[in-house]
């Protein structure tokens, strides 16, 4: 959710200054790009893991402020419930040494937050959405205590003027309303950060949305919602629904909405950044004292403040980063669109096949986008969404192709040829991809193990549907600590 905001108020003459303070950082970051300031000699890869607390019988617990207290690590931070936890895994050089070592690293974390979080009744879960979440467990009293979250649910419910509207066809359908912005906190993601020069962004951010559709179907682990059994990934759909901040006026007249596939291909990082000047109004008004201008006459590095709060409220599937470290400015691309879990491996996996086919397609002599529309590359995604593996999808050259097809014929042999120019070691790639190419075979995702786990509970033992899902959420943590891939798993509880 970006940066901690004290609580204030805001005022019209605040929103004036922080509209005019983004578009001096705009135009400060179109100086910066013509003047090549970027730093991107050894690109890194970043990632990101939300996830959920249980107590013990599998329902969320409402304790993160005393879990983190008691894991007592900075790489862990609260988030939008007071369910969820995000870890910040440190940079590294993808195809160094240090890639090697991330699923074992993930791994030390987690163990060492999950035995901390036992000290306080709990455990944690990594999966896209809590399947023992109910419509109590969404009040406003369960937002995380950071002032950030209250004043983003404020101001968002204050843009749309009446409560959020769900609406989400399915297995089992359903339709609701809410009064805050918590519903969002049930979609626990991965981010996968990628650095990249100025001069290719819009080749990786392209390479990045093309695929959106195959990365949701193979991945896909979010089939329940308050009990309901709805898309493989209906993270996808809430998203958006959830911090929508449009009544339904303004989508018939067309404005964006903040969760956002995007509308074109790019060729630069900045057609994003100015799009998200252009077309949204801020949540966050709120200015820093620094003047990017000055600091750029004067040989510095501005940290343009204004305009990345604002690009952390635009929610885009694959999203334009710009950072500061260690007095050197990066450009980044943050991919978003796949749910958490259910494993470490599997998480890795996923992110080795991302980082493969993006590096393939972005330096293609006849790049993808170009003999694909942006609205079929959008379509390709919410059919993955709705259907996971057994989604359609449309690619040049092969038409429309189930899913798993397309990966295995097509994505996981540049996945292959990627990770080698990356210079990952052969034998670690062929153990992430050979991941990748199992769960297409066996058909076994994660949201395809929880349906059928539910539905052997169900039938085996007549049980509920609640007490099902915490007994399938219980075996699915079991399963989650072992670190054995998702497609591996013994259907049942």
């Amino acid at each position: 959710m970006g940066r901690d905001v004290a609580s204030v108020t805001i005022s019209g003459e605040d929103r004036r200054r922080y509209r005019e303070k983004v578009r001096r950082c705009l135009d400060v970051l179109a100086r910066m790009l013509g003047e090549s300031q970027f730093d991107f000699e050894r690109p890194h890869i970043g990632l990101e893991i939300e996830l959920n607390l249980i107590d013990a019988i599998g329902d969320p617990l409402m304790r993160n402020a005393d879990v983190l207290k008691a894991i007592a690590d900075p790489a862990w931070a609260t988030e939008l419930g007071q369910f969820n936890l995000e870890i910040n895994i440190p940079p590294r050089e993808l195809g160094g040494e240090g890639t090697g070592e991330l699923e074992a690293e993930v791994r030390d974390h987690l163990q060492h937050a999950d035995h901390r979080a036992n000290e306080v009744g709990g455990g944690l879960v990594m999966i896209g959405i809590l399947p023992t979440l109910r419509r109590s467990d969404i009040g406003e009293e369960t937002l995380s205590s950071n002032a950030r979250y209250k004043m983003l649910n404020d101001q968002i419910f204050a843009a749309r003027g009446e409560e959020m509207r769900i609406d989400i066809p399915g297995h089992e359908p359903l339709h609701m309303h809410a009064d805050t912005i918590i519903p969002e906190a049930a979609c626990t993601s991965v981010q996968f950060h990628l650095q990249v020069s100025p001069d290719q962004f819009g080749a990786y951010w392209n390479a990045a949305q093309a695929i959106a559709g195959a990365q949701v179907a193979m991945g896909a682990n979010s089939p329940f919602l308050f009990g309901h059994r709805l898309w493989h990934e209906t993270r996808i759909t809430l998203f958006e629904q959830a911090t929508d901040t449009r009544p339904d006026e303004l989508k018939t007249q067309g404005v964006r909405p903040r969760v956002w596939f995007g509308e074109r291909w790019i060729t630069s990082v900045f057609d994003l950044f100015e799009e998200n000047t252009r077309y949204f109004p801020s949540l966050l008004p709120l200015c820093d004292d620094e003047e990017p201008r000055d600091v750029l006459d004067e040989g510095g590095i501005p940290e343009l403040g204004e305009l990345t709060l604002h690009n952390g409220t635009i929610y885009r599937w694959n999203r334009p980063i710009y950072a500061v470290v260690k007095g050197r400015p990066h450009l980044r691309v943050e991919n978003r669109v796949l749910p958490a879990g259910p494993t470490v491996a599997d998480v890795v996996a996923n992110g080795a096949f991302y980082y493969g086919v993006v590096r393939m397609l972005a330096e293609d002599d006849r790049p993808v986008w170009t003999r694909m529309s942006f609205a079929t590359a959008e379509e390709n995604l919410h059919r993955a969404a709705r259907d996971g593996l057994d989604a359609t999808q449309y690619w040049p050259g092969m038409g429309e192709v189930p899913a798993a097809e397309l990966v295995l014929r097509k994505l996981l042999p540049l996945a292959h040829e990627g990770l080698d120019r990356w210079g990952v070691d052969p034998a670690r790639r062929d153990r992430l991809l050979g991941i990748i190419e199992r769960r297409c075979v066996t058909g076994r995702t994660g949201a395809a193990w929880q349906i059928a786990t539910v539905d052997a509970i169900e039938e085996s033992y007549g049980t509920p549907r609640h007490d099902a899902l915490r007994m399938m959420v219980r075996s699915y943590a079991e399963h989650m600590r072992a670190n054995e891939p998702v497609h591996l798993w013994p259907i049942g509880p």
